[in-house]
């Protein structure tokens, strides 16, 4: 029979209260335990004396005899200074996913893409207004034919 310290849940719904309790790993979270060793108050402030209430000789007691601590568990213990607890390191935890990646990499894909597109049309629109700055010259007199040959047909239509 393996034995546990974990966390019993207690109170009622967006009310949580935990009891900290020495457990058969078999029995269910909220179920039978061997005793209780303390209990936790998420609610209140973390710097509260009563947040967490520990009876740190029984579990000094339960882990002499093999008690396994849940990770929540080991942390209290390791606050109360009943047993050490090796800091953990997970060089993943802020990595994206790969979907996440592939995401990211179309998204600056179509950017990079429009950034493109947007540049190209302002050099075409550079190069129109160049050509509009050079054209004048040249297209006044054709600007200047054509409303003469509309008054040319007018002439005809009115005849």
């Amino acid at each position: 029979m393996a034995v546990v310290m974990r966390l019993s849940r207690g109170g009622s719904k967006k009310r949580p209260y935990y009891r900290i309790v020495v457990a058969d790993e078999r029995a269910p979270r909220d179920g039978k335990y061997i005793e209780k060793i303390g209990n936790y108050d998420p609610r209140l402030a973390k710097d509260s004396p009563d947040r967490v209430t520990l009876d740190a000789d029984r579990a000094k007691h339960w882990l002499s005899v093999g008690a396994q601590p849940s990770d929540r568990v080991a942390r209290f213990l390791d606050a109360a200074g009943v047993r050490e607890r090796a800091a953990r390191n997970n060089p993943k935890k802020g990595e994206l996913g790969a979907n996440a990646k592939e995401r990211l990499e179309e998204k600056a894909q179509k950017a990079a893409e429009a950034a493109e597109a947007a540049k190209e049309a302002e050099e075409a629109a550079k190069a129109a207004a160049e050509e509009a700055a050079n054209a004048p010259a040249e297209e006044t007199p054709a600007a200047e034919e054509a409303p003469a040959a509309e008054e040319a047909g007018e002439e005809k239509a009115e005849g």
